[in-house]
């Protein structure tokens, strides 16, 4: 048993080193002003952030969400912090991304507007946070709808555009929960794994055509989106847990930092980028050794703490005490909070 704990472990550094080495070799930078970038779910949270971010780079903004008045709120953020110098560089289409026609609809406005479309960045999304028996199969639906669905229906009203001018980014945004299965998400993962999967092989199918695809699979974030999440089963620990684990500095990425993260990772042409040390050393740890990551339940204490328990470091000490505990009532996530 050791010498397997030890193998794995050399396996984690030599993947650490390599992409390490890797992230230190040249790159080309793809992005500049003038470009178009649409985003979805960009009235809040890390859409908002990610606009902050390619606005004040100059690129045009097509920012894309359920909620007019958000819509408005988030152009006058933009405008008031400078990310953004003039209104006429943002389009603010309202949309329901469930729809097909409408993922077709901003498409087709984008281009209207401006002419061109470089940039299609896939945020938007719903969590549900509770046990599996308490999640009906239409929580299943709904994410699949928006956490998948949504952005699949957006890359393929904007994929002819991208293949006719052999070039464009496509940026999904995925979660950790996307690599390895998160307890109390169920239907977020199973929508988020989707996704992933996909945009991997979008990305194999399409990098020799001029269109870059890139696979976000961030940890938890501080966004601000776990108070529009939905909690199901006891709700009160349900809350307690996932707001503690959404809110603290140590446990989850600030949302600033990891819209610079996605914006490096678009403008090197990155295949794929993991956001927290935590999330890219148990989505590796999965794939060297994915039943004993399920055993030992270590997808829960990297990332989430116990409802009803005061604190992360409490829940830490209560699991290797008690060991394994198949039922403990687990989990992490967020709309904007990605995880």
């Amino acid at each position: 048993m050791k010498r397997s704990y030890a193998s794995i472990a050399n396996l984690l550094t030599a993947s650490a080193t390599a992409g390490f080495l890797l992230s230190r070799i040249p790159s080309r930078n793809y992005l500049s002003a003038g470009q178009v970038a649409i985003i979805t779910g960009g009235s809040r949270g890390l859409g908002l952030a990610l606009a902050h971010r390619f606005g004040k780079a100059g690129v045009k903004l097509v920012l894309a969400a359920r909620g007019e008045e958000e819509l408005k709120r988030a152009l006058d953020t933009l405008l008031g912090q400078g990310s953004v110098q003039d209104r006429s560089d943002v389009l603010l289409f309202p949309c329901d991304l469930r729809v097909p026609a409408e993922a077709t609809r901003l498409i087709s406005a984008a281009l209207l507007r401006f002419g061109r479309l470089d940039i299609l960045i896939n945020n938007a999304g719903i969590i549900v946070v509770g046990p599996a028996e308490n999640q009906p199969l239409q929580a299943y639906r709904d994410a699949m709808d928006v956490d998948f669905f949504a952005a699949v229906q957006c890359i393929y009203a904007a994929l002819p555009e991208f293949l006719r001018q052999r070039s464009g980014a496509i940026v999904n945004i995925a979660s950790i929960g996307g690599k390895l299965a998160v307890p109390h998400l169920l239907p977020y993962v199973a929508a988020k794994f989707a996704l992933t999967g996909f945009s991997e092989g979008l990305h194999a199918e399409l990098r020799n055509r001029g269109v870059r695809v890139t696979t976000v699979c961030p940890g938890l974030m501080r966004t601000g989106g776990d108070v529009h999440a939905q909690f199901r089963g006891q709700i009160r620990k349900e809350k307690a847990w996932f707001q503690l684990a959404a809110r603290t500095p140590l446990v989850a990425a600030g949302v600033t930092h990891a819209a610079n993260k996605i914006f490096d990772a678009v403008d090197q042409g990155r295949a794929e980028i993991t956001i927290t040390p935590q999330a890219w050393l148990a989505a590796r740890f999965a794939g060297l050794a994915p039943e004993t990551t399920q055993q030992l339940g270590l997808t829960s204490r990297a990332l989430v703490t116990i409802p009803g328990r005061t604190s992360i470091a409490e829940s830490s000490k209560l699991y290797y005490r008690s060991g394994y505990r198949r039922n403990s009532h687990m989990r992490d996530g967020s709309r904007s909070l990605c995880v």
